[in-house]
């Protein structure tokens, strides 16, 4: 670890996403290191859609800005950036090693470690345990009931006086969590991938307009039309002030549900996401990593703060303290934090059921491919497309995309 011994005193810039508690406790982290070395850390703010962090992300690299050091990517886009990031290899040495393999695995583009891994994460099925057990409904299992038990529930209420509650919230905007969304959709019911592994492009399938269509049925009936422009936070939001039976979202709404100011506070249970017609169960596989602009003024010292963030002591307080799921494995027998965290057992569950966006197959192209389904996908929910149709006209696109499915 650098110091002011060894190196003059600078200043490394950070991007953290600034979810929930996210952007608190990667300042802790990050503040920590700076009292230990000497140093200071600088924070930049980024937005909390996933697609415009991206695009600020390629803005910034493409002109070889100075202006971040150290920044914290998603799952996908080691391939969409790796050219504008530094090797970490030198720098990690053996503690790559303690990682889980298909993380580590994830970060390598061309034979390069461009990142490395700082918390897992898969979505989860948030429920109203206190209406279930009203209504003696057991929690439900596939999309069918979870679309029945959402409006018996929120018919029964609304005639009892309660005129605000919905079924379902999730993410409906188009933006990548609509990808993530609509992806277990079609792959819980066996529509596939979208491309799949050996780089075929499936999404053009019934299954997989069914599972659009079955969607598309729930805006207006137990999913508020706002939905089409809710990321993360605005799904938290109805959920949290107790206007919605279930919530599709991460794990990092958890400690917020609980809060000591969170009027369903002990109320809410937890389940993986529900299988489809063919009792196949997906949720979309996520996670962040934290990579070093090649452009930094300070790789080495950039890199020092990316190991100690992503090391066992600071994944083991940021689990205790946030509830983000470690990349080290040993840590998951760790007996505080499965103490202080009760969703491992159910996390890994979900995470065994995941189903991964076909980034690793499109390479640079990914967000492109993603961008167009989620625009497919949000032209059926909103109405503006049947599914047929809106899929023909994606798996076409995709194709010229591709150059014929050559990748």
């Amino acid at each position: 670890m650098f110091s002011c011994a060894c190196a003059q005193a600078a200043t490394i810039s950070i991007s953290c996403a600034a979810l929930g508690k996210e952007r608190e406790i990667c300042r802790q982290g990050a503040e920590a290191w700076a009292r230990q070395t000497g140093h200071s850390v600088r924070l930049v703010s980024t937005p909390n859609s996933s697609s415009e962090q991206l695009a600020l992300y390629q803005q910034l690299l493409a002109a070889h800005a100075a202006d971040l050091d150290v920044i914290q990517i998603d799952v996908v886009w080691p391939g969409i950036l790796a050219s504008h990031l530094i090797d970490l290899s030198p720098y990690a040495g053996g503690k790559i090693e303690q990682h889980f393999p298909a993380l580590v695995a994830n970060d390598t583009v061309d034979g390069k470690l461009v990142a490395v891994p700082w918390f897992a994460d898969a979505p989860l099925l948030y429920y109203r345990k206190d209406l279930l057990a009203r209504y003696r409904l057991p929690v439900p299992k596939t999309w069918r009931e979870l679309t029945d038990t959402a409006r018996r529930i929120q018919d029964a209420e609304r005639a009892a006086g309660n005129g605000r509650l919905w079924g379902y919230v999730w993410q409906g905007r188009a933006y990548e969590g609509l990808t993530c969304n609509a992806l277990e959709w079609v792959a819980s019911d066996g529509g596939g991938t979208i491309v799949e592994r050996d780089g075929r492009i499936s999404i053009d399938n019934p299954r997989a307009a069914g599972a659009l269509r079955r969607a598309a049925g729930w805006i207006g009936s137990i999913t508020p039309t706002g939905v089409l422009n809710y990321s993360e936070e605005e799904a938290r939001g109805v959920f949290q002030s107790g206007n919605a039976v279930f919530m599709r979202n991460w794990p990092y709404a958890w400690p917020l549900v609980n809060g000591g100011d969170s009027p369903v506070r002990r109320k809410v249970g937890l389940a993986t996401m529900p299988a489809g017609e063919n009792g196949i169960g997906a949720a979309t596989l996520g996670g962040a990593q934290l990579a070093v602009s090649r452009y930094s003024a300070h790789p080495a010292l950039a890199a020092d703060l990316v190991l100690y963030l992503t090391g066992a002591a600071e994944q083991k307080r940021r689990a205790i303290a946030g509830g983000y799921f470690p990349t080290i494995r040993a840590l998951y027998r760790d007996p505080e934090i499965r103490r202080a965290n009760p969703l491992y057992a159910i996390l890994a569950d979900a995470i065994a059921h995941s189903v991964v966006r076909p980034s690793a197959f499109t390479g640079r192209r990914y967000n492109r491919v993603s961008t167009a389904f989620w625009n497919a996908a949000h032209a059926v929910l909103s109405g503006q497309a049947d599914a047929d149709t809106a899929l023909r006209s994606l798996e076409r696109n995709l194709m010229r995309l591709s150059r014929g499915g050559k990748w």
